[in-house]
């Protein structure tokens, strides 16, 4: 049995049945070292190396969520959070009290989902933003029984399509420095490639996935047990708290966050964007400096799940690459699509669905891909534009639905801080059928006509 199949088998088949994802990836990369015949020492060493190469990952999640806090500090996410609140009484306060709910329901969508998307360019903190923005809208959408599996498709299509598309931000690591630079590195002339072109019908294919999600899978009311019983008693307290953002507070975090996506841009770097944006909000006053070291520590901590997950989610993909099965699970599909070049995408992407979902980072899994799928793409005939579009949908595939993607997990650590949102059945489960299965079927079309 090849390698590969039975590390992600295993490591799915754990998730689903609710072991902690980290445990589910230590055991299926041992499962996929023995499988494949190297010994245990072997498989040890593969996956501590892995673990290496995931400091930087870990590393860029602690800055981004110390970052994250000190915006929560600034008041921005207050401030956000107080307009919601606004804007849903005023809806509430003209309508009648159905249509009150169904506008309030569309504009907390749309809101939610215009963050999502700015999380990956505007303001480039990722997923450090729904623990900050989300918790304090748990219990209106509980009041209004919004189906959070909804919820968790909206932000998780704001943070993938966006990269996937626009070249900007986390877009720009992705497509120019990731994808377009491992394609050119493994032999096909990419400059007359247009990377946003070559990705438009598969982005598209997630378009049709959101629309489903919202529109169709999940317009039924579900049930939540609403934690703050008393709505008299919650806008009192609303009333009555005291603002914790101001003029100046609101403009630094304005700064800080021109100043964090100026860097992120120039030098390529989230973690130097990330420090830069803390500094400023240090200097300035706003955090306070004998606070710096304890919200620096509780940023951190915010993200060390998700930091941890990533660590080994590397150990993983290296225990995989290690085995030299990836290899041969490719060179198995080489033999069966023969000059046959609609078996051949199909193969190809169902491939990158698996490894995607294995290691559960698309930006981890393109290099690997391309080094194997380039040259498949060149033998079949395909022009350098579909196999871009090939290697990074394959690439992206898997990324939603996957156990140790940030792109389910950060959903669940804010749909879930009241304890009603499961992981694997409320956020990998839904985004799967919704976003692999149209990406799969618009990305073998666009690989046939481009």
């Amino acid at each position: 049995m090849n390698a590969v199949l039975a590390a992600v088998g295993i490591m799915l088949l754990l998730s689903l049945c609710r072991i902690h994802v980290v445990v589910a990836l230590i055991i299926g990369a041992f499962v996929g070292g023995l499988v494949s015949g190297m010994t245990m020492d072997a498989t040890i060493l593969a996956f501590n190396t892995g673990l290496g190469a995931g400091a930087t990952v870990a590393l860029s999640y602690a800055l981004l969520g110390a970052f994250a806090v000190a915006i929560g500090k600034s008041g921005l996410a207050d401030a956000l959070a107080d307009r919601i609140l606004k804007l849903v009484n005023k809806k509430q306060g003209t309508q009648t009290s159905a249509a009150a709910t169904t506008s309030v329901k569309w504009l907390l969508i749309a809101l939610l989902l215009v963050v999502s998307v700015a999380s990956q360019n505007v303001l480039p903190i990722h997923i450090a933003f729904i623990p900050l923005l989300v918790p304090p809208l748990l219990y209106l959408l509980s009041t209004l029984q919004i189906d959070r599996r909804l919820v968790a498709c909206v932000i998780t299509f704001g943070l993938i399509t966006p990269y996937m598309f626009i070249p900007v931000g986390f877009g720009n690591i992705f497509l120019n420095n990731i994808l377009l630079a491992n394609v050119a590195k493994a032999g096909v002339d990419i400059s007359q490639v247009n990377v946003s072109f070559a990705m438009l019908i598969p982005a598209l294919g997630m378009v049709f996935g959101l629309l489903v999600a919202v529109l169709f899978s999940y317009q039924k009311k579900r049930n939540y047990s609403v934690i703050e019983n008393d709505k008299s008693t919650q806008d009192a307290k609303q009333q009555t708290k005291p603002k914790r953002y101001n003029r100046k507070t609101l403009l630094v975090a304005g700064l800080a966050v021109l100043m964090a996506f100026i860097a992120q841009l120039w030098f390529d770097s989230m973690i130097l964007g990330a420090l830069l944006g803390f500094v400023i909000f240090t200097i300035s006053g706003v955090v306070r400096w004998r606070e710096a070291d304890d919200l620096f520590t509780e940023g951190m901590k915010m993200m060390a799940m998700i930091g941890f997950i990533m660590i080994a989610a590397q150990g993983f993909a290296e225990v995989m690459t290690a085995t030299g099965e990836v290899q041969s699970l490719v060179d198995t599909a080489s033999l069966w699509i023969g000059d046959n070049k609609g078996l051949g995408v199909l193969l190809m992407l169902l491939v990158g669905l698996l490894v995607t979902m294995g290691i559960g980072s698309s930006f981890s899994t393109v290099p690997i891909l391309a080094a194997i799928f380039v040259p498949l793409c060149l033998h079949l005939g395909f022009s350098p534009m579909a196999t871009v579009c090939i290697i990074g949908t394959a690439g992206a595939l898997g990324d939603a639905g996957s156990p140790a993607s940030d792109s389910t997990l950060g959903p669940t650590s804010g749909l879930n801080a009241d304890g009603q949102h499961n992981h694997i059945w409320d956020s990998v489960v839904p985004t799967f059928l919704h976003y692999n299965l149209p990406l799969l079927a618009f990305g073998w079309v666009a690989a046939m006509v481009l």
